[in-house]
């Protein structure tokens, strides 16, 4: 188990440092800051200063090995428009949008997975039916009108809920959550919805497939010839054999939930980085950019090795195989 996970951490800062350069190269490529940030007026010896003073006046390669030198020193840039820490700023939105993110995928698993165990062992049942059918409106609505018609019924039409804002937040071990008091989960609920019900279809479609496919399997058969119960079939030899699918789509939708909640974000005010990163893409501020891509980078990566981990302890087989290669 050690050496795998030394073989996939070498890989993993191969893979970040790729990134690195090709995330630099493609943000660094498009206009020009100066343009933004500077008075339309100012004097040309104002505007050298300013360059100078963001260091936009070196080469590409040297201003690449400067962020490289600095990034292993946890340092991604001053922002241009704020004048502080780019990661300061990413990590003070961070926990908004990660909490958004943990609640979306609590959502998916805690209904996706029920959901598509019944539809999978039940297929031919109207509650299977209607599950799938339920199922394609998740992957058919674009989260932009869900979130607005969220908004138009339960904030507007019914009053019961809040369109916009975090709400109350309290302190958890120096972090400002906002699931920990009513008025925060009231604020969360219907972003939290909105984000998930993509991930709920797709869980569910995959959570009924792997059961269909696992209940023909020599394994179910042998157990209910032993007189196993449906409950103890299904907990323990179905529900274990799917999970390796489900574990990968859930986790790498998680990731893709935290890069692009920028939509729901946007559509209740909701103070995390998508707004940050929408702003810093108006004002072209590079600093910032780069942090917000390499942060997320280090996030899919994160995942991924942690994916990689929970395969090797939900079947061996795997960790094997990448020894023997």
């Amino acid at each position: 188990m050690l050496v795998f996970i030394i073989r996939r951490l070498m890989q993993s800062v191969v893979v970040l440092f790729v990134m690195s350069l090709l995330v630099f190269l493609g943000v660094f490529a498009i206009g020009n800051p100066v343009d933004i940030l500077i008075n339309p007026q100012a004097d040309q010896e104002d505007i050298k200063r300013t360059i100078a003073a963001l260091g936009l006046d070196k080469p590409l390669w040297e201003q690449y090995w400067i962020f490289l030198r600095n990034a292993l020193h946890g340092d991604l840039g001053t922002s241009f428009a704020h004048g502080t820490p780019a990661l300061k700023l990413i990590f003070e939105r961070m926990p908004a949008t990660m909490e958004l993110a943990v609640c979306a995928i609590l959502l998916a698993v805690l209904l996706g997975i029920p959901l598509g165990l019944w539809a999978g062992l039940r297929p031919g049942g109207v509650a299977g039916k209607t599950i799938m059918g339920v199922s394609i409106l998740g992957f058919s609505l674009p989260t932009f009108w869900v979130g607005l018609m969220l908004i138009m019924v339960f904030a507007v039409q019914l009053g019961w809920l809040p369109s916009n804002g975090r709400g109350e937040t309290t302190s958890l071990l120096g972090i400002p959550v906002s699931f920990l008091t009513v008025d925060g989960l009231r604020h969360l609920l219907l972003p939290a919805v909105t984000l998930s019900l993509l991930n709920i279809a797709m869980v569910i479609r995959l959570t009924r497939a792997g059961t269909q496919e696992a209940m023909l399997m020599d394994y179910v058969k042998f157990a209910r010839a032993k007189g196993l119960s449906n409950t103890r079939i299904v907990g323990v030899h179905v529900l274990k054999n799917i999970m390796i699918p489900i574990v990968t789509v859930i986790a790498l939708q998680f990731g893709s939930i935290i890069a692009f909640a920028i939509v729901t974000e946007s559509i209740f005010a909701w103070p995390g980085m998508g707004k940050l990163i929408i702003d810093s893409i108006q004002l072209l501020d590079r600093p910032v950019i780069v942090a917000y891509l390499m942060v997320i980078v280090t996030l899919f990566i994160l995942i991924n090795l942690l994916v990689d981990i929970i395969y090797s302890v939900l079947d061996p087989r795997v960790r094997i195989a990448d020894n023997k290669g």
